[in-house]
């Protein structure tokens, strides 16, 4: 039997407005911006709804924002009777997963990104750090390419394994200077800079983990109902324990994205619902796999489409 995935995006899909048209008609919907509200003692939903976009592009803005409309969005697909047999989220996404799987309460997970994005921001000083997406480059050349660089002092490394064709690097910026110029000259098509507050997803993010750590220490987490693809290992995990641990490895550790939809392909999921503004999520799937279905609900027009199909889902 064909099986369902919820996926969540990461950093980057944020925008001004977001979430807007289901808290307009759905009052449930609504609560989760008060929520939010209440546990961050701040309005972060005036700043999703009326910006200005530079500060909800902070990353300890952006992470609580986009997991709010991401469990907004979850929680309206469940009033409608859909479910999913599996959860995934890309990063931060992963923690809009854990809120849908149960592991997490919407409350306790809001806080914790808003804090893993100040730890974030604090681990590594503004402009000591990058990022940088490197497209058609070979995965074994791009990780030697980036061993050596950082072997001569300057750390490197890959940071999401987002599609095929397509991996984003991480570090000190010197060191994804120096990578972009050596992997373009090893043959990759582009190396485009990312406009990020740190280098995520990298050695410089170890600081910040183990704050992380005492946070996730302090949070009542449980074992999820619905299992989730882990970013760090790219397979199921549902135990609560092991969870944490995974989450503050996924700090300094790679994104495994497209190992992690193989995943759920190899398990029988041929439809993924990308659940948050945007569509990046269900681009990069249909680069994985172009069988796969893929609905990104981010409005009431794109959540009626799906509701129509799903009509049709057996």
């Amino acid at each position: 039997m064909s099986k369902l995935a919820f996926v969540f995006p990461g950093q980057g899909s944020q925008a001004v407005g977001m979430g807007k048209v289901f808290t307009e008609k759905n009052e449930a919907c609504k609560e989760f911006m008060q929520k939010a509200d209440e546990a961050l003692g701040f309005e972060l939903s005036t700043l999703m709804l009326e910006g200005p976009q530079d500060e909800l592009t902070l990353t300890y803005n952006a992470q609580p924002a986009l997991l709010t409309v991401g469990a907004m969005i979850a929680a309206r697909l469940e009033e409608e009777g859909i479910m999913p047999d599996y959860t995934a989220g890309h990063s931060l996404g992963e923690y809009t997963a854990l809120v849908e799987s149960k592991v997490l309460s919407f409350e306790d997970a809001v806080v914790a990104v808003h804090k893993r994005g100040l730890y974030m921001n604090e681990a590594v000083p503004a402009g000591k750090g990058a990022m940088a997406a490197i497209l058609g480059m070979d995965r074994d050349v791009l990780e030697s390419i980036t061993a050596n660089i950082t072997e001569s002092g300057h750390p490197v490394q890959p940071a999401n394994l987002n599609c095929p064709g397509q991996i984003v690097i991480s570090g000190a910026k010197e060191g994804v200077d120096k990578a972009c110029t050596a992997l373009k000259e090893a043959g990759a098509k582009r190396a485009l800079p990312l406009n990020v507050s740190g280098p995520f997803h990298s050695v410089l993010m170890q600081p910040a983990a183990g704050e992380l750590q005492k946070t996730l220490e302090g949070i009542d987490m449980k074992d999820a109902r619905i299992p989730i693809i882990a970013n760090v290992t790219a397979d199921e995990v549902t135990k609560q324990d092991e969870i944490k641990k995974l989450l503050v490895e996924q700090l300094y550790s790679p994104v495994r994205w497209e190992e992690s939809i193989e995943r759920l392909l190899e398990l029988g999921v041929t439809r993924f619902i990308e659940c948050g503004p945007g569509k990046v999520l269900s681009g990069l799937i249909r680069k994985i796999d172009r069988t796969a279905k893929v609905y990104p609900v981010y409005d009431e027009e794109t959540l009626e489409k799906l509701l129509e199909e799903a009509k049709g889902w057996s």
